[in-house]
């Protein structure tokens, strides 16, 4: 499989005027609400040493930056949009579906800490099902986690180690670009946003873990950006509605196919299931916490991390998409369906008869990039465990050579 620039069959053509301004507005209006960014708690080292002092049994209040946004113009401006005089019935139901996406994320943020926020987000992303609830608890039952490594890898390899990754693409597409911030302020150690990618200015991780993730960043979701932006539809730059399963799925599988996706990894997704089940009982940040560390056997930082992410705003269900998309990933790819059609750009599975009549209407172009562990001398024979091994075997007890 060959990573370089892909040859385009034929070029897609423009949108009909009155969808191309509704697929415009959409774009600018998602690049302003960063929904993410209003949800991700802020002073991280701060709350675990409330929590620490309080014997581990009191939340910490959690704080947020403002966007800066008026809520009720960037309403407003999406109900205005003339979806009905979209000029096709198939790109009309794909601007729809966005735009109500959209307003459920304004109310999303509106609601943060307020009553209703936990409905909005079920709204948003769903809860959790009792068969993906099952299923991270038998991954947390039956995974074991790996060797320890030590933390042997800083913030100076991973900066290197990322411009290398993008001037790598950039050989390949002079117009591939990310924006990097180093933050050391950030809930995860590396996060892409918006086309913008975060890492964590205190980052320390196992050398062997640094590709995979940035695997999963750049090799993801950078890429199928990347190649959205290549696409009439906007929307497959920033994301058609309900994208998160899916990127967030090829994300982790990025990191099998990249060489090492460790048990604890895996478990830590199932973990993040398990913490939204608790939440949306209500469950504190102590209670998850203790269920995690005490019965579940994660370290503390993991266990913490994970109880704080699933309350969020009073209670963000997102983090059961990461193994929700991987499951039907994997299923996807068990009934053979085609792994690099997957990096047009942003869209979910349901989309892909959507985007078969996109590409039959000259709309879509195939990708112009793929990642580049698709290249490896190892990359045919891993995804060919991807589509055969069960979702609770697929982890790594050590890295490849």
């Amino acid at each position: 499989m060959n990573t370089a620039a892909r040859p385009a069959d034929t070029a897609p053509r423009a949108l009909p005027p009155v969808a191309a301004a509704v697929d415009a507005e959409l774009a600018r209006l998602d690049a302003e609400l960063d929904w993410l960014l209003a949800l991700s708690p802020i002073g991280n080292d701060a709350l675990w040493r409330a929590f620490e002092d309080s014997g581990r049994q009191e939340a910490p209040a959690l704080r947020y930056i403002d966007l800066g946004l008026d809520l009720d113009t960037a309403r407003a401006r999406l109900e205005a949009l003339p979806v009905e005089n979209i000029e096709s019935p198939l790109l009309a139901g794909l601007l729809a579906e966005k735009r109500d996406e959209l307003v459920r994320q304004v109310e999303l943020v509106r609601l943060r800490g307020r009553p209703g926020f936990v409905e909005a987000s079920v709204a948003l992303f769903g809860g959790v099902e009792p068969e993906l609830l099952a299923l991270a608890e038998r991954i947390l039952r039956e995974v074991p986690t790996s060797a320890p490594l030590p933390a042997d890898a800083g913030i100076d390899e991973t900066m290197a180690a990322v411009e290398a990754e993008l001037a790598w693409y950039g050989e390949r597409a002079p117009d591939f670009h990310a924006e990097v911030i180093v933050d050391t302020d950030l809930n995860s150690m590396m996060m892409v946003s918006h086309g913008t990618f975060y890492v964590d200015g205190n980052l320390r991780l196992p050398r062997a873990r640094l590709q995979p993730l940035i695997q999963h960043e750049i090799g993801t979701h950078v890429v199928t950006r990347h190649n959205g932006a290549r696409q009439p539809l906007a929307q497959l730059k920033v994301g058609l509605a309900h994208y998160d399963p899916l990127q967030e799925g090829l994300g982790v599988l990025a990191e099998f196919l990249a060489g090492y996706l460790p048990g604890e990894r895996l478990r830590v997704l199932a973990a993040r299931v398990v913490a939204t089940a608790m939440a949306l009982e209500g469950g504190d940040v102590p209670g998850i916490f203790e269920r995690l560390h005490a019965a579940e056997g994660l370290p503390t930082d993991d266990a913490f991390d994970v109880a704080v992410r699933a309350l969020r705003g009073g209670g963000l269900t997102k983090d059961a998409v990461y193994l929700r998309g991987l499951r039907d990933l994997v299923a996807y790819l068990h009934a053979g369906g085609d792994f690099e059609a997957l990096f047009a750009g942003k869209f979910a599975l349901a989309h892909l008869p959507a985007l078969e009549a996109l590409r039959g209407a000259g709309w879509l172009a195939p990708p112009a990039l793929l990642p580049r562990y698709c290249g490896g001398d190892d990359f045919p024979h891993r995804l060919s465990l991807c589509r055969s091994l069960p979702v609770h075997r697929l982890y790594h007890t050590e890295p490849a050579a």
